[in-house]
């Protein structure tokens, strides 16, 4: 298309636009708002995804929690409201059951969410109540600690039921000095009257994670042999492999143990349990909802400018009768007229969209700045798939020409001797 780079075009264009500044401006609102809307939005879905991410960062999002409860079904002689429990040597039973446990970890706690009180703590005259929990290795990585001393319990401190403990910053911060960073490693503290040596100590972010800053972590084995726990469990963590179905897991689970423990099958008050991947899902889908709304939103809206731009075209190639009756009769071409009205229809559009483009990005940085170090609010880095918006100022473009036809095709229909005649 020679038009387009032919001087005069541009010049035409500038001139017609400039003689209808506020027509002109108010056509490209629209458009614009549409390419704002778009990019805004999907930026800030995107950062909720992110901040998401974040917050769950270290968790295996495919893991079920699990307690036993009482049941609430009479079941082969057994009356309901009867007690039931964890044991140890479940863990290997349900690992050899149920195919799609990736790993499993048992836990017991003092404090916290367990209901029960927790325990007295102490250090050089200090001493404060805090929540304590029996550990395996594995279950770091079932809720992944963020240390910033040491490391956590292993396999061999569990094996060797060796008195060492991983500490909450807050307990740290009560007991040690940490304005002077003092380094806690290898010194101990007193924990129901028996001496820990502090191997490392963890922080948690704000608003994350199932644990808090006032937890301390001791091998299970050491914690059983503390409390007389025999082989009972308060808990297990439970990971799904990466392609199971993390429901039909947990319900498998559930009924192997009811098996095992004489339990009706559809008592389902006899374990409780919290299905982080199902919830996880749930968030995830939402989030998916969203970043699709906002396309669709996006979309319509600047199907509707892009509209009002044809119809503004309408009007302006009305108002240039006599101008395009002047040019058909000096010889230009249907083809000429007919580019020239289709051209500066996607020059409106496409100028729109890059300042609808550019002012949702600017809004997406001021919201990264204001939202950057508050791990508390899941929202981290708002980012644009360019590929989306390449393609969203394409389909701009099309619908451009598309609908600058009609203008266009108008323009050709006038006859020379007709539009000169025009007033």
């Amino acid at each position: 298309m020679n038009i387009i780079f032919k001087k005069d075009t541009w010049q035409e264009i500038y001139y017609s636009l400039r003689n209808n500044k506020l027509r002109t401006f108010l056509t490209m609102i629209g458009v614009g708002w549409g390419m704002f809307l778009y990019v805004s939005l999907l930026g800030a879905a995107k950062g909720m995804e992110n901040g998401f991410d974040k917050l769950f960062s270290g968790f295996a999002t495919n893991s079920i929690f699990l307690w036993a409860q009482k049941t609430s079904i009479p079941y082969e002689g057994f009356p309901k409201g009867r007690d039931v429990h964890l044991n140890l040597p479940d863990m290997e039973m349900l690992k050899r059951k149920v195919i799609d446990i990736d790993y499993i970890s048992p836990q017991n706690a003092r404090g916290s969410f367990t209901g029960t009180p927790g325990e007295s703590m102490s250090r050089n005259g200090k001493s404060a109540t805090y929540s304590l929990t029996g550990d395996y290795s594995v279950g770091n990585k079932i809720s992944e600690k963020k240390l910033i001393f040491g490391r956590y319990i292993n396999d061999a401190d569990v094996s060797g039921n060796k008195n060492v403990v991983v500490i909450g910053e807050e307990i740290y911060k009560n007991f040690f000095d940490s304005k002077k960073k003092e380094d806690p490693i290898g010194q101990s503290i007193n924990i129901k009257g028996i001496f820990f040596n502090v191997i490392g100590v963890f922080r948690v972010k704000k608003g994350g994670g199932f644990e808090n800053d006032q937890t301390a972590f001791i091998p299970l084995s050491t914690y059983t042999k503390m409390y007389n726990a025999g082989e009972q469990i308060d808990m297990f963590a439970i990971v799904s492999k990466p392609n199971a179905n993390v429901n039909g897991v947990e319900e498998e689970v559930k009924q192997v143990l009811k098996v095992k423990n004489k339990i009706s099958p559809e008592d389902t008050n006899a374990f409780g349990s919290f299905n982080l991947g199902k919830e996880f899902k749930k968030l995830t889908g939402f989030l998916t909802g969203m970043q699709l709304l906002t396309i669709i939103v996006g979309t319509l809206t600047i199907l509707a400018g892009v509209i009002a731009i044809s119809n503004i075209l309408l009007i302006t190639v009305k108002e240039r009768t006599k101008e395009i009756g002047i040019r058909r009769a000096l010889g230009a071409k249907p083809a000429e007229v007919r580019n020239q009205i289709l051209l500066e229809s996607v020059v409106i559009t496409l100028s729109s969209g890059l300042l609808g483009f550019m002012f949702g990005i600017f809004v997406l940085m001021i919201l990264n700045m204001a939202t950057q170090g508050q791990d508390s609010f899941p929202f981290y880095n708002p980012t644009v798939n360019y590929g989306n918006v390449f393609a969203a100022m394409a389909v701009m473009v099309i619908l451009g020409l598309i609908i600058g036809m009609i203008p266009a095709q108008r323009a050709v229909k006038i006859r020379p001797i007709e539009a000169l005649r025009t007033e």
